[in-house]
């Protein structure tokens, strides 16, 4: 057998060998699932500001920064993203707000952004139904709840801050109506424009993108922050409290800390 010959037989072996090699490299690398839903501003997945949202333009720059994970998106409802983060699979939400209950089986990062606060939305022709509840344009939340002056939409599992979580826990249960659908807050926007609901609550930009995407315009709502609750919102990168998700805990706050807080996106609708 000549020289070239032998050469030539190497070849399929080394080849075979570096095809394994890169295969088993490939399935040795953790798969990391990314929890993501439709929530302006923070991640937009329709109309003109879409891919525009905070969370949107950080996500490409933080899996690049993180190779040694399979990263995959998924979109699902709050609740759903929720639970699987409670069955301590390695799986990350990129858009949550810290509470005590959550912090039970959630490791959070240090903050990815502020968002303005979560407050509460009404058709302006309804107004007058809470001018006894609105002082320095905030809304006595507790006390418009508490008084059952209407009906007021959330969305299921969804935490809105500490301070307005509290609130709500305090308030009657029947003035309130929760949807755990995989668009709560569209249906939630109709049942308002049908007289089911009176108010509902979510950021500004949200509702309003909301609002446009449903063919409702936004001009016939009014937005009120909640009285006692602060102005602004932090926003964490939080994952199921396992050792691998505290690892990737570690790495993301790494990164953050390269890149810096992301600043709240600013869209022509705001």
């Amino acid at each position: 057998m000549t020289h070239r010959s032998k050469s030539r037989s190497l070849w399929p072996g080394l080849i075979t060998l570096l095809l394994l090699g890169w295969v088993t490299g490939s399935q040795a690398a953790p798969k990391l699932i990314w929890l993501l839903r439709d929530l302006p501003p923070l991640t937009v997945f329709y109309g003109a500001n879409k891919g525009q949202g905070v969370i949107d333009q950080m996500m490409p720059v933080l899996m690049a920064s993180m190779p040694q994970y399979q990263h995959v998106v998924i979109k699902v409802n709050r609740a759903r993203a929720l639970q699987m983060l409670e069955e301590q699979s390695l799986a990350c939400d990129p858009a949550l707000i810290w509470n005590p209950a959550r912090a039970n089986s959630i490791v959070y990062s240090i903050p990815v952004a502020v968002l303005h606060s979560n407050g509460m939305v009404v058709l302006r022709e309804q107004q007058p139904l809470i001018e006894p509840f609105i002082h320095e344009q905030k809304v006595d939340l507790q006390g418009l709840l508490k008084a059952q002056a209407l009906k007021l939409g959330l969305i299921g599992k969804r935490s809105y801050g500490e301070w307005t979580d509290n609130q709500l826990s305090q308030s009657p249960e029947s003035q309130l109506v929760i949807h755990y659908g995989n668009d709560p807050l569209g249906s939630l926007l109709q049942m308002q424009h049908v007289g089911r609901i009176q108010a509902l609550l979510g950021y500004w930009p949200e509702i309003q993108a909301k609002a446009d995407e449903q063919g409702l315009s936004s001009d016939t709502l009014k937005f009120y922050p909640i009285q006692g609750a602060p102005d602004y919102q932090s926003i964490f990168i939080g994952c199921a409290d396992t050792p691998e998700g505290r690892e990737v805990i570690r790495n993301v706050n790494a990164v953050l800390t390269r890149i810096g807080p992301a600043r709240e996106a600013t869209f022509g609708s705001q």
